[in-house]
């Protein structure tokens, strides 16, 4: 009888020492979801089911996104650093990461400890436009009326540490602006007043203004990145005149803590790849840098986008809520 036992499981030990290599190997078992914590529509929204769309090709089940927004991002992002660090749940998300932990006191999750990057997706330019009825031509006319007369112009944004707000608060600070900071919902309702006139500026995704600044419905003045756009060779860059100014808009993928090494490697790679394959239609929609970096380097990126901000903050005077 011993000895019989003793064979099955000599038999079956093979078996067990495989069986975690044989789940890691049919990871992934059933779809991903891909939580987006903000509003459909906006840049990072498309972005963000372009590189959903081709994983889904790529991998033997789907990439599901999923919008979960409010909060400034928080609401999603805590919902995937507490889901289960399985390789099921990911969010794609962008600036806004970096400095949630100074906006909000009464965060459920902590960014940088929660979650993990896969990678770091692509870097885009915002763009600065003012209503086509304004008299403004250049970015030098603009600031020259608007410190003419603190305060009596507004700017839209989207509030809560968004990248509108933040590309607008590096640009007054540099300029030595007074503006009034007029939040909205999304940025849809936000160009609704500017082409009615009833807003001043707007700094949004070069993806979403670049369609109405090409229908003459806004005039643009300048874009955020230090480089100047290739799409836009003759538009100036803000760093051009304001050197502390410059702003890109970056997405990021990431995981819950502990979401095992090979999951975060096989993520890597395949969202890499589509990279490739996407960077032809990512620059039609004002993308000017694909990136598909290692976990690593990620984590190096968003720790220097991370510390650039309180000093900004406490210059502009917002506090955590």
């Amino acid at each position: 009888m011993t000895t019989k036992v003793s064979r099955r499981l000599a038999l079956g030990m093979p078996m067990l020492l495989a069986a975690p290599a044989l789940a890691q190997e049919v990871w992934p078992a059933r779809p991903i979801r891909m939580v987006l914590p903000y509003a459909p529509g906006g840049a990072t929204d498309v972005i963000c089911r372009l590189i959903a769309d081709r994983l889904s090709q790529r991998l033997p089940q789907r990439v599901v996104v999923e919008n979960r927004s409010g909060a400034g991002g928080n609401i999603g992002a805590s919902a995937v650093a507490r889901s289960a660090p399985d390789g099921y749940t990911l969010l794609f998300t962008n600036n806004g990461h970096a400095v949630n932990k100074l906006l909000y006191t009464t965060l459920d999750y902590d960014p940088q400890k929660d979650l993990v990057p896969v990678t770091i997706v692509a870097e885009s330019p915002m763009m600065l436009v003012v209503p086509a009825s304004r008299p403004w031509r250049t970015l030098e006319d603009f600031v020259a009326a608007v410190r003419a007369a603190p305060d009596r112009y507004t700017y839209g944004t989207t509030g809560g540490g968004g990248t509108l707000q933040l590309v607008s608060i590096l640009l007054l600070q540099a300029a030595g602006l007074k503006m009034t900071d007029v939040p909205y919902r999304g940025s849809g309702p936000a160009y609704l007043d500017i082409t009615a006139g009833n807003l001043d500026m707007l700094y949004d995704a070069s993806l979403s203004s670049l369609p109405l600044v090409q229908s003459g419905q806004v005039r643009a003045l300048a874009v955020s990145t230090p480089r100047r756009m290739t799409a836009l060779p003759d538009m100036p860059s803000v760093t051009e005149a304001f050197p502390t100014a410059g702003f890109s808009v970056w997405q990021t993928i990431l995981a819950p803590t502990g979401t095992p090494a090979p999951v975060i490697a096989r993520l890597n790679r395949e969202i890499a790849a589509v990279l490739a394959e996407l960077r032809p239609r990512l620059a039609e929609l004002g993308v000017e840098r694909t990136v598909g970096n290692t976990p690593e380097e990620a984590v190096a990126y968003i720790a220097e986008e991370t510390r650039r901000w309180p000093a900004i903050f406490q210059a502009a005077g917002i506090q955590a809520q």
